[in-house]
């Protein structure tokens, strides 16, 4: 989809565009949104709607042809709810169902005029990345490995946007477009079956991202992980065919003597549970468990085509966790890269053991912030459902305002997460008889038990750890991996600018 604004004012009026289709508001109570008016001098569209023909309710739509007065060959109506505050549910719904009509008509180029900048609590930045995001979305295609591939998609394939077309606006339609391609890159991996999407699948993908935006990369081999004593990670690897892949690519944008943000991704390419092995219904949406690393790679993604000026470095430690004689067993003990030995109680507790020695090597960066990304805890969706992330982080100031930064984020890019407590109560729970830590914690709290395992591992710098076990995809009809966070993650690398 290709994207641009333009400014329509008297000079250059509305009316006078020429497009297969025009997209403008109506409201309920039958009103009129400003761009409506511009295109109401025959008096058709508010004929319309006093016809009933659109009720103005969120979402109904009615397309019109031959407007008189307008150039635009259809002129399309979308109901926005009340006209008193256009609420960031609402216009969500219009450009949804604009999106969908557009899909259905022989038209390739059409020119959206909603009121960007009269949605309650958000600005016209939010709005053009939610209209950007939300277009998208609707090209995306999950039949890359089908024999048949389904009919291309019809329809609109160039949009513009009514609105100011400052630099400023330019340069956010710019970012909205780069995160949404940063997600496409992370839909894209999650949705792969996991005979495709290996480790060395990932290592290669991330080698086509540092050519293609000129990253430093570096892929750490098993050799290299026994050398660095990556005792928990290689617990994990050591029962699948597929050889574990350690990436770590740097984005050096910023001043050389800054100290870079860290991203560690979990990428358990497959998850069968292990020896614990998991049930068998539902066991195929486990090829998703690599969506932490895939957020990773979609940020850097984004943040390559922006080119950001920032430190970041991403960390992927990606692998199968898979039963064979070879495999860890309930009971066994290992020694993480930080020294730490582990019980492993249980083998389907592994995403915080790959992790635990990432986040050890992030150390040697000297970081600003580490913030990791794991699809961890079948929990977080029992507390969440599949709206929010969660959030975890020490409670110190540097780590409050991380967390704030965050949270933030979340909210301007409509990407929210939701901050769990952490401390040395829960991390009691996590206490062994025979070594350091266990693997698992006593019964209850069980996301927040996890993230307390990963904070042992942090405490040389500020961390925060988002569960995104209930955010990464969706099941169902639906069933297709989401992108989630790459808006979380941008947002708050570009506000770090």
């Amino acid at each position: 989809m290709d994207f641009s604004i333009k400014a329509f004012d008297t000079k250059n009026t509305l009316a006078a565009a020429k497009a297969g289709v025009l997209a403008v508001a109506v409201f309920e109570n039958k009103k009129l949104s400003q761009a409506a008016k511009a295109l109401d001098a025959g008096g058709d569209i508010s004929a319309a709607l006093k016809s009933g023909d659109i009720s103005g309710k969120a979402g109904s739509t009615l397309l019109l042809r031959g407007v008189a007065g307008v150039a635009a060959a259809r002129v399309l109506l979308v109901g926005m709810g009340t006209d008193e505050a256009v609420s960031e549910k609402a216009f969500g719904t219009a450009v949804g169902a604009a999106l969908k009509v557009f899909g259905t008509l022989g038209s390739q180029d059409a020119i959206i005029a909603f009121p960007v900048a009269d949605v309650k609590g958000r600005d016209v930045n939010w709005a053009l990345r939610a209209l950007v995001i939300a277009a998208n979305e609707t090209e995306h295609r999950t039949d890359t490995q089908k024999s048949k591939k389904d009919p291309a998609p019809a329809g609109v394939r160039k949009i513009t946007i009514a609105a100011d077309a400052a630099p400023q606006l330019k340069a956010t339609l710019a970012q909205a477009v780069a995160i949404s391609n940063g997600m496409q890159l992370t839909k894209e991996l999650g949705n792969l079956s996991p005979n495709i999407c290996t480790p060395t699948y990932l290592a290669t993908t991330a080698r086509q991202l540092a050519e293609q935006f000129k990253f430093d990369i570096e892929v750490l081999e098993r050799k290299q992980l026994e050398a660095l004593k990556m005792g928990s990670f290689l617990s994990v690897a050591k029962g699948s065919d597929e050889a574990p892949k350690f990436i770590v690519l740097k984005h050096m944008g910023g001043n050389k003597k800054d100290a870079p943000v860290v991203l560690v991704g979990k990428g358990i390419t497959f998850d069968t549970g292990g020896i614990s092995i998991k049930a068998g219904p539902g066991m195929d949406e486990m090829k998703y468990d690599m969506c932490g690393a895939g957020s990773v790679l979609g940020t850097f993604r984004a943040i390559g085509e922006m080119g950001l000026k920032l430190n970041v470095i991403g960390i992927v430690a990606a692998c199968e966790n898979m039963p064979s004689g070879r495999a860890s067993k309930p009971g066994d003990i290992v020694t993480s890269m930080n020294g730490l030995t582990i019980e492993i109680l249980n083998t389907d507790a592994e995403g915080r053991l790959i992790l635990c020695d990432a986040l050890t090597y992030a150390e040697r960066f000297k970081p600003a912030v580490v913030v990791d990304i794991a699809t961890l805890t079948g929990a977080c969706i029992v507390a969440l459902g599949h709206h929010t992330s969660g959030l975890f982080t020490r409670h110190d100031d540097a780590s409050d305002a991380l967390a704030e930064e965050l949270i933030d984020a979340g909210k301007q890019a409509g990407d929210v997460a939701w901050r769990f407590p952490l401390g040395e109560i829960y991390n009691d729970q996590l206490k062994s008889n025979f070594a350091d830590l266990a693997n698992i914690g006593t019964p209850g709290a069980a996301s927040i038990t996890a993230a307390c395992f990963l904070e042992n591992f942090t405490r040389n710098y500020t961390w925060a750890h988002l569960d995104i076990a209930g955010t990464a995809w969706k099941s169902g009809a639906a069933k297709g991996a989401t992108g989630r966070p790459v808006p979380l993650l941008t947002t708050f690398l570009m506000n770090r600018v």
